[in-house]
């Protein structure tokens, strides 16, 4: 297929680079990003790289008074070995931006066309990928709304953009158990809603549990459905797992969850060990009975930006679980260690979920 050509603007002067050993999260952006523009009847055009810089908009834009964006968030990696590039299943991404776009009638990307773009802009930015362990460059591509228009109706002009930070652990907390509080008041997402789409508002609708949240000391909020109330849906930035007497348990995608890329890889790791797997309907009820039965062994969260979470501690209505001594469990344990591994090129990647941008940095250089 014929690539779309992309200007390239160089930025005349660079950033300092942070400290890679104390990466936070979302705060650091590299000198370059990409932006292609989108108008009705014209399609996609414009495809360029340019240096980094505040993005204009006028007051009446659609995205500013009725949310119409959507974003993803993707790692790139260093190879442990040779320090080739690696990207993690780039391609699942690009598919769930497709599907987040058609559900809040914006257009559809290229596919190919995105992962082309992004592998130039990782090339021209290759530096700032970190390699300190537990480091890596955050990818988010995300589309917003631009027309100037305060009638409610879909946009028919758009940009997509794909900017670039280098990263620590997502939590402070790094790989060890974080606090969970279980939301019983407010409620994110319902079947049928926008749950399913990576759009800003489901996150924007998370911020006053959370902010409650952090009150009262804990990392996340966990979200049960907003129907009954009492089965267990995902974490504000995670899916969630649950070991149960031997069996993981994670709540079946349902049309108000997100369909994590790193959830779908974790099932399938799983499943490729012979663990006993399940998604289904969980309800806090059979947790607490469980957890008081001693058979909750282990609970986790799996996210592009965490990777795994484990949880040490779920709060339900006041009741507390300190789940394994709110301590690691050798499951997220060894999860952990496998992903990442082969994230990092320390493990054979049996899937084939890796890309490696070796080849094609020869081709761009």
């Amino acid at each position: 297929m014929k690539r779309t050509p992309i200007q390239i603007k160089l930025s005349d002067s660079r950033k300092e680079k942070p400290n890679p050993e104390n990466l936070m999260f979302g705060r650091s952006f590299t000198d370059h990003m990409f932006v292609a523009d989108y108008e009705e009847g014209k399609g996609w055009h414009s495809h360029r790289i340019v240096p980094y810089a505040p993005v204009t908009l006028d007051p009446a834009a659609i995205v500013l008074h009725y949310g119409q964006t959507v974003f993803e968030g993707m790692k790139a990696y260093r190879s442990a070995d040779d320090g080739t590039v690696r990207l993690f299943r780039p391609e699942e991404n690009m598919k769930r931006l497709n599907l987040s776009l058609e559900r809040l009638c914006m257009p559809r990307i290229d596919e190919e066309a995105a992962l082309h773009a992004l592998t130039q802009l990782i090339h021209i930015e290759k530096d700032w990928i970190p390699t300190v362990e537990g480091t890596s460059l955050y990818i988010r591509p995300f589309v917003i709304a631009n027309e100037a228009f305060l009638g409610v109706a879909p946009a028919k002009k758009y940009q997509f953009f794909i900017i670039l930070s280098p990263v620590g652990s997502y939590y402070k907390e790094g790989i060890h158990p974080v606090k969970i509080l279980v939301e019983n008041e407010f409620v994110r997402a319902v079947k049928g809603g926008t749950g399913g789409a990576k759009t800003a508002g489901n996150y924007a609708a998370g911020l006053k549990a959370q902010e409650v949240a952090d009150q009262r000391g804990y990392s996340q909020v966990l979200w049960l459905d907003g129907v009954e109330r009492k089965y267990v849906e995902e974490v504000g930035s995670m899916n969630i797992f649950f070991k149960i007497d031997g069996e993981v348990i994670t709540p079946a995608i349902n049309g108000s969850i997100l369909e994590g890329i790193t959830r779908k890889s974790i099932l399938q790791l799983l499943r490729h060990w012979g663990v006993p797997v399940s998604e289904r309907k969980i309800s806090m009820d059979e947790i607490r009975a469980a957890y008081d039965e001693g058979k909750l062994e282990e609970v986790f969260g799996t996210g592009t930006a965490a990777v795994i979470s484990p949880v040490g501690e779920l709060n339900w209505d006041g009741y507390k679980m300190v789940v394994n001594n709110c301590k690691t469990g050798p499951l997220a344990k060894s999860l952990f260690d496998t992903l990442s591994n082969i994230q990092t090129g320390k493990e054979i990647d049996p899937f084939k979920w890796v890309t490696e941008l070796k080849s094609e940095f020869a081709k761009l250089a």
